[in-house]
């Protein structure tokens, strides 16, 4: 099969089809027929419930095949991240009849009312597959306004949607969000094209007032400087090499490096003793330095292979 012609829907259902077994699969089947026949709003939200019987919670761990067709069909999809349920409600979803219409919009929204937590990540982790996604702006920007992290982390982080459809302060609030409400900054897609002059003073206000009130500074605040943070910048990074830990200096030689700071970056690997930390600046020095890398730093990221 040529992998670049598989649409998200036929990556969602490859991959649920691998992870249920026969009866699973039989209701699946059945439950798409029938909102292919007609189902009227009210059942396919009985449906979209239901799922939960019929799939299991446990994440999809997609093998890097898997990950790499699913990024084929639609750039700044993760499923890394995705349950088995999750992937088998988006199923439902695209196969509603007039989901590019006026229903498609209708029957959406009576989902979100009536759905709890776990279908309402699905519904938000599922808006960027669906046609012409760009009508749900107002209701991603609800999910972006959650305080809580799990639906926060599905309408913003492993998708394309915010980077594609926020406009600036919606996207800007989103981004400086995931620092209070503690979500992955490197998991916002897009990140590094939506870097702004803006965006750097909202990071270096917060950095300023954690400092004054005696708090630490997350790493992944460095990241949101890209070339815009100047001299303000340059001066908070050069306090965070002489006085952060071991993952605040490693950040912001990574914030140099974005800087275009290659001197001051390669001056401080000549001055840092910690293995890590020289083993992230002398790779910032080699040009890995996108919003990725920091992955690298997050304590809670385990990489694909050790995941299965």
């Amino acid at each position: 099969m040529n992998t670049q012609a598989m649409s998200t829907q036929e990556v969602a259902l490859a991959l649920v089809a691998r992870r249920l077994d026969s009866a699973q699969r039989t209701w699946l089947e059945n439950a798409r027929a029938e909102i292919v026949g007609g189902a009227g709003d009210d059942r396919f939200c009985q449906l979209l419930s239901q799922a939960s019987r019929f799939a299991p919670r446990k994440p999809l761990a997609p093998s890097a095949a898997e990950l790499e067709t699913a990024v084929r069909a639609l750039e700044g999809w993760s499923p890394e991240r995705w349950t088995t349920l999750e992937a088998l409600r988006l199923t439902l979803l695209q196969c509603l009849p007039d989901l590019a219409g006026e229903r498609g919009v209708r029957v959406l929204e009576e989902a979100f009312e009536y759905a709890d937590i776990g279908e309402m990540c699905a519904l938000y982790k599922s808006l960027a597959h669906l046609p012409n996604p760009g009508r749900f702006v107002w209701r991603a920007g609800e999910g972006a306004r959650s305080s809580m992290r799990a639906i926060f982390e599905s309408a913003v982080c492993d998708t394309p949607f915010p980077a594609r459809h926020f406009d600036d302060i919606a996207w800007r609030q989103a981004v400086i969000k995931c620092m209070f409400i503690e979500a992955p900054m490197w998991r916002v897609w897009g990140l590094d094209t939506r870097l702004d002059a803006e965006l750097a003073r909202m990071a270096l206000d917060l950095v300023e007032e954690r400092r004054s009130a005696g708090r630490a500074i997350n790493p992944e605040l460095w990241m949101t400087l890209g070339r815009h943070g100047g001299v303000r910048g340059l001066s908070q990074l050069e306090r965070e090499l002489r006085e952060g830990a071991p993952r605040g200096r490693a950040a912001a030689g990574l914030a140099l490096a974005r800087m275009r700071e290659l001197d001051r970056l390669g001056a401080a690997l000549a001055l840092e003793r910690d293995e890590f930390v020289r083993q992230v600046f002398t790779e910032a020095l080699a040009g890995r330095a996108a919003s990725s890398a920091w992955a690298a730093l997050d304590p809670t990221h385990k990489p694909l292979a050790t995941q299965r």
